[in-house]
């Protein structure tokens, strides 16, 4: 983060962050309570490493972090990540036609196991199938690396198309309260038109609005190049994540507090994540240097039946990925010797 960015962010939250002095002691200061909160989440240190850094108590540590987190998730949510209107889903299916090159596509989703502690007679609900206790972060990304939306906290033994259902983004997809604009022509297309979609991996239901690949058994070269075009855009979430854990290494260990604390640390990254992709905005990205994982991803299938309506779009999609409108001089060659 640069000195311009903190000071940006210092301004921001500068009043929530002040308190009182008293006859007794002096307040910390909103500068200190920042980068504490800030070293914290940048290094993953022990609060009793910070203690030695800055010379408070580990217990002033500990609710500093724990505040200041809840306050950056509530001041700043808002500002950063905005729920999507008409225009801005628009503005978003652009970037990914550019970037991507797959037209009408509103975001990537995936799902990322964030590293806990067991909590207290847990049992098994935040085991893992890879077999480490976590509270999963779901999230949806643009072509810019910027999450749009998130759902945190789930337990980590829950699979992700359970999760995405559940959740709220997930409820007002189904209810049709997300602004999605209307289905339009993809480009230089004479077909029907093709609703605007998310972008997923296997492990997710597909559905109208919601793109997943075809099984990987007994593909033909149609269905290898939408595999392909689909894995194209779905990296910008993967890719997300990984700028996520290179900057707030808090991440690359096991977060030691309980699923409420750790759900806070994760929301104020996440906020603090597209705060600062908003304010660096200049500085470039190669997704060369965020390879996919499949450490701390998800991607264990959740097998159900597709839905009619969901098999309809993926094959619009699909035909139009192999048509001279919307094919790629390159596609070919870049699944050539693929399954």
């Amino acid at each position: 983060m640069s000195l311009g960015t903190f000071d940006c962010l210092l301004s921001s939250l500068r009043t929530v962050l002040t308190f009182m002095d008293t006859n007794m002691r002096r307040s910390i200061t909103p500068e200190e309570r920042l980068i504490v909160t800030l070293r914290f989440l940048a290094t993953g240190n022990s609060f009793a490493s910070l203690h030695f850094e800055f010379l408070l108590g580990t217990s002033t540590i500990s609710r500093i972090v724990r505040h200041t987190c809840q306050v950056i998730w509530e001041q700043l949510r808002e500002t950063v990540m905005p729920q999507p209107k008409v225009d801005d889903w628009l503005r978003i299916a652009e970037g990914f036609n550019l970037s991507a090159q797959f037209p009408n596509c509103l975001g990537a989703m995936d799902g990322k196991h964030i590293r806990v502690k067991k909590p207290p007679h847990s049992g098994s609900r935040f085991f893992n199938y890879k077999h480490f206790f976590s509270i999963v972060l779901m999230a949806v990304a643009d072509s810019n690396y910027k999450f749009i939306m998130v759902d945190i906290g789930a337990y980590g033994s829950t699979a992700d198309a359970r999760i995405f259902s559940a959740s709220r983004m997930g409820e007002r997809l189904r209810a049709n309260q997300l602004a999605i604009p209307e289905s339009r022509r993809l480009p230089g297309s004479a077909g029907p038109p093709a609703p605007f979609v998310f972008v997923a991996d296997e492990g997710f239901a597909l559905t109208n609005h919601v793109m997943r690949p075809f099984p990987k058994r007994g593909l033909d070269v149609r269905r290898r190049i939408y595999n392909y075009r689909l894995t194209r855009a779905r990296r910008y979430v993967e890719c997300a994540f990984g700028i996520l854990s290179s900057k707030w290494r808090v991440f690359l260990s096991s977060i030691q507090m309980d699923p409420e604390n750790a759900t806070r640390v994760i929301q104020a990254c996440v906020v603090l994540h597209n705060f600062t992709r908003i304010h660096e905005a200049s500085s470039s990205v190669d997704l060369d240097d965020f390879p996919t994982t499949t450490v701390l991803g998800l991607d264990r299938t959740l097998h159900r039946r597709p839905g009619t309506a969901g098999i309809a779009v993926r094959e619009l999609y699909a035909d139009y990925f192999l048509s001279p409108e919307g094919s790629l001089p390159w596609q070919r060659d870049a699944i050539r010797g693929s399954v």
